[in-house]
């Protein structure tokens, strides 16, 4: 039996509709089209994770000088807790520091206990707080400013 196909690739306006109903599906305060149009055009590196030609997840990088950015990384709900978030993360990390990146840095909300646990996984470490970050049900919630250095590429 031949197991379906997956597939890492590059991202573009062709795939944001796609993008955006993943979002739309799994966070309570989504990215907007805008976002996505905005972070293709600006040049950010977009990437995706395809399995038999359905979109599972992405991710978003912003590359500025030696450090990058995860700007966003997400899987589609009913493909989470299968490895998706790992491969995607790996290839964020490796596409940084092929693009000359020695560390990566991201945000994630507190209450987000599987992408904190999946971070962690991979050495990220807690840098910093930023207070009222993300919108949240009556008010705002912080984010975690977490770290890793990208000292070598992964296999």
């Amino acid at each position: 039996m031949l197991l379906p196909r997956v597939e890492m690739l590059p991202l573009g306006d062709a795939d944001i509709d796609e993008m955006v109903a993943i979002e739309n599906c799994i966070f309570p305060y989504p990215w907007t089209r805008g976002n996505f149009v905005d972070s293709v055009a600006s040049g950010y590196s977009v990437w995706g994770c395809r399995l038999a030609g359905e979109l599972v997840g992405y991710f978003v990088l912003m590359i500025a000088v030696d450090e990058a950015h995860l700007l966003n990384i997400s899987v589609a709900g009913k493909r989470q807790r299968m490895g998706f978030g790992a491969r995607l993360l790996e290839c964020a990390m490796n596409g940084a520091r092929q693009a000359g990146a020695s560390s990566l840095l991201l945000e994630v909300r507190p209450s987000n206990h599987s992408a904190l646990a999946l971070y962690r996984h991979f050495g990220f470490r807690q840098i910093g707080l930023r207070r009222g970050y993300y919108p949240a049900t009556g008010g705002r919630e912080d984010a975690l400013v977490l770290r890793r250095e990208l000292d070598r590429i992964l296999a």
